[in-house]
């Protein structure tokens, strides 16, 4: 947020969300070296766009949001400069793979089976080097950018702007995606058919 007061949410909402093609086929994400970048391609569109307030995703210089979307792990690989690699935080759910170089985390992996996300890489869609992939469609963990530093009297504000963009704001995931953990617990638990 600018010490004028205007918000600076992320690159990819400051300006207005632009849609998606509908038809992405996927593409390269890079991250921000100079030279001897890291690349991983991606085969199809993203899923479950949105804007993500937690303090563990990696942000853009300036921005109180990270963007971040998810792809099927086996529609992910490491093209270009994989030794650049390290995983952030061992001990995290999401393995949050960032180039050593640049800082950029270029995938977030869940490593545990049993984790209701198992099987999709978080990624965060402004690095794609092709323009169309699907568009951010809501707003979770919203409440979160208190601890990065934006003032509790900003968040009328932070969610009105997201608001007004189209963004439903959440301080949890989004009904669909708590619904899906939701489901996958309870088919772990024997309450629901596998």
């Amino acid at each position: 947020m600018a010490e004028n007061g205007e918000l600076h949410l992320h690159p990819l909402l400051d300006q207005g969300i632009r849609a998606g093609t509908g038809s992405f086929a996927g593409g390269t994400l890079a991250c921000r070296c100079a030279q001897d970048k890291v690349e991983l391609r991606v085969e199809g569109d993203v899923a479950f766009n949105h804007a993500c307030g937690c303090t563990k995703c990696w942000k853009p210089a300036g921005s109180v949001f990270s963007v971040v979307a998810v792809v099927p792990r086996d529609k992910l690989r490491v093209t270009a400069h994989a030794e650049k690699l390290q995983v952030v935080d061992p001990a995290a759910a999401i393995q949050r793979h960032a180039c050593k170089g640049c800082g950029v985390h270029m995938v977030g992996r869940i490593e545990n089976k049993d984790h209701p996300f198992y099987g999709f890489d978080f990624i965060h869609p402004e690095l794609f080097a092709e323009h169309g992939a699907a568009a951010p469609t809501f707003a979770a963990f919203v409440s979160s950018v208190i601890e990065s530093g934006v003032k509790p009297e900003r968040m009328e504000a932070v969610r009105g702007r997201l608001k007004s963009l189209g963004l439903e704001t959440y301080d949890c995931l989004s009904p669909p995606l708590m619904d899906a953990i939701s489901t996958h617990v309870a088919k772990r638990m024997g309450v629901l058919a596998a």
